[in-house]
């Protein structure tokens, strides 16, 4: 690094570029180090969340299969002659519970996923402002 102790009184401007030049180097491969330890902890904190969504959105589907069940039945229901049907409780409504049931506890486990993910926090977001910081120290493209 720069840091070396000049031996000449007087150091040539080519050395002191050369210096300044290794040390940014240096700064943008421990950033790159940085950045990408950072990335890998966040992937691993986000396995939960990505699961829990993952999970959510396949309750759903099941929800939304019986939604389509249960129109079926509706359909078949309103089409049945009047005290064709002896149950107390129409099959479409049966259906109609159950689904509501799925969609309830899907867009719960999503609601679990996306609070959890939210709690990750903005840090990729920081990473790259710190390497934009960095190129534009080096490009001397600092604004006010």
């Amino acid at each position: 690094m720069a840091t070396e102790v000049q031996t000449q009184s007087d150091p040539s401007v080519a050395t002191l570029v050369s210096g300044i030049v290794s040390d940014f180097k240096d700064l943008v491969k421990q950033q790159l180090r940085l950045t990408r330890q950072e990335i890998e902890t966040v992937l691993t904190r986000s396995k939960l969340p990505v699961s829990l969504l993952a999970v959510g959105q396949a309750v759903c589907y099941v929800g939304a299969f019986a939604v389509c069940l249960t129109l079926a039945h509706l359909i078949h229901w309103l089409a049945s002659p009047a005290g064709a049907d002896p149950a107390s409780l129409p099959l479409w409504v049966s259906y109609g519970i159950a689904a509501s049931l799925f969609l309830i506890a899907g867009v719960a486990i999503i609601l679990m996923g996306k609070q959890k993910f939210d709690a990750l926090g903005p840090p990729l977001r920081e990473m790259v402002q710190a390497l934009e910081d960095n190129f534009e120290w080096k490009t001397n493209k600092r604004t006010p």
